[in-house]
């Protein structure tokens, strides 16, 4: 029988897995020490080079301070509003995390940190190449080997098995949690502020009550 995994599904542009941050880790800390944790990208928006809509941006903003109402401890910085030209397509940045993860497991979680320090906090715009390249520099990776990467079939092949395991996992919304427990799978509700609550959804399953 395979172990207790706990999988997090997300997207690395996505606000309110920006916002679960603080919770995601703490509550990672307290797992049981046989629960796995298996990372699952979801692929929040293909590819484009379009412009975002203008309703689309005043949305996601309209986002930002209901999450910052929500969660006090996170911030973003609207200047990204006014020095980009934002562009709704997050399979870049999620095609970074996979390039990241290919020179070094540990780099995954290490990029997806530094894509949203870079959108969130510096207002730059991981929809391009040019800022994903400079996250690979900033932590460290092999950054002409993480630029051939980026655009490569195998890291796109990568990266469409993922978004059919997300799919697998019934995950269609960001963050999620979902964890699988002797051959059944179990949805855990995402709490931003009490890591408590979650923890206890998964020790209820496991001790069978």
């Amino acid at each position: 029988m395979s172990a207790p995994c706990l999988f997090y599904i997300y997207d690395p542009m996505c606000s309110w897995c920006y916002a679960f941050e603080a919770g995601w880790r703490r509550l990672q800390n307290r797992l049981p020490e046989r629960v796995q944790v298996t990372y699952v990208l979801g692929g929040l928006a293909p590819d484009t080079n379009e412009p975002m809509p203008e309703d689309l941006r005043v949305m996601i903003r309209q986002t930002w301070r209901k999450i910052e109402e929500t969660v006090p401890e996170v911030h973003f910085n609207y200047t990204f509003w006014t020095s980009n030209t934002p562009v709704r397509s997050t399979y870049p940045a999620c095609r970074a995390i996979l390039a990241a993860r290919k020179q070094d497991a540990a780099a995954g979680t290490e990029m997806r940190r530094e894509i949203q320090k870079a959108y969130y906090q510096n207002a730059l715009n991981p929809s391009r190449s040019g800022t994903l390249i400079q996250c690979a520099r900033e932590i460290g990776l092999d950054v002409a080997l993480f630029t051939a990467d980026l655009t490569s079939v195998d890291i796109q092949t990568a990266l469409e098995e993922e978004l059919r395991l997300a799919g697998r996992l019934n995950a269609f919304v960001f963050p999620s949690l979902r964890f699988q427990y002797q051959d059944k799978l179990y949805s855990i509700h995402v709490d931003y502020i009490s890591d408590e609550k979650m923890l206890n959804e998964i020790e209820t399953i496991i001790g069978g009550r």
